[in-house]
């Protein structure tokens, strides 16, 4: 029975977006309502730019992070579904992503699939656009093969950021970061590479680093302390509130 409905947190939303934003030239990687309240980021094991593969080990670990949440949260979670990006194509899922979702529901007919497509130019406006959709995958009727069929998707409004989707954004630097020092060390091991190789890949590893932080880690440390600004803000707002209130009840007394 495929899912109904998914609604998605906004700051959910908002991790999520945030990664597939973080590479414009890789893709980055259930009547039943899914809810999503969480996001873990996972390091991407292939690099290439048109694979997303997740190894069996890192959906285990994902699940016993959910369970972690699960356990801080006091409400029941699990994870239920996958999310990457699509940059500079089209928000549709490949023949690929859609036989990997038909996988996953093997396991969970609940599991959806989400993509984010991000660099995308409009040709009239020539503005940026961002789309994303949601989707499972059933079994084509004149075929063997399996088909998409979209999952209408709601975004929840949230006033505030949650502390996991908050940890998730701040991990997304270091995340990055290892797949880079993984890449670049598993190059940098090959025998045959002579010195000005070796040499010429140190700077593509460092320009890419230095890349990361100007895109990445510089836009995260303002957004952190705009936000950290705008609480101060309402924690000064609320006690002037709550003085008046106090005075308000002194005088009835």
């Amino acid at each position: 029975m495929a899912v109904q409905a998914v609604h998605l947190e906004a700051d959910a939303f908002l991790v999520c977006l945030n990664h597939a934003l973080s590479t414009e030239k890789e893709e980055v990687d259930t009547s039943r309502i899914v809810h999503i309240h969480s996001v873990i980021i996972l390091r991407r094991s292939d690099k290439r730019k048109d694979r997303v593969e997740i190894s069996p080990e890192q959906l285990s670990a994902a699940s016993t992070e959910a369970e972690r949440l699960a356990e801080m949260t006091g409400r029941p979670m699990r994870v239920v579904g996958w999310y990457h990006s699509h940059p500079h194509i089209t928000v549709w899922p490949s023949h690929v992503d859609v036989r990997t979702q038909a996988m996953y529901q093997m396991m969970d007919q609940g599991f959806v699939g989400l993509i984010f497509s991000c660099f995308i130019e409009d040709k009239n406006t020539k503005t940026g656009r961002i789309l994303y959709t949601c989707f499972q995958s059933i079994q084509a009727q004149k075929s063997s093969e399996y088909e998409r069929i979209e999952i209408p998707i709601h975004v929840v409004p949230h006033e505030t950021i949650g502390k996991v989707c908050l940890e998730s954004a701040v991990e997304l630097p270091k995340i990055l970061c290892q797949e880079e020092q993984d890449a670049y060390r598993r190059i940098h091991s090959l025998t045959h590479l002579d010195s000005v190789t070796k040499i010429h890949n140190g700077s593509v590893f460092t320009k890419n680093l230095c890349s990361q932080m100007s895109a990445i880690s510089g836009p995260l440390l303002q957004w952190l302390e705009d936000r950290l600004e705008q609480n101060k803000q309402r924690v000064q707002e609320l006690q002037q509130e709550k003085e008046q209130l106090l005075e308000e009840l002194a005088a009835l007394e």
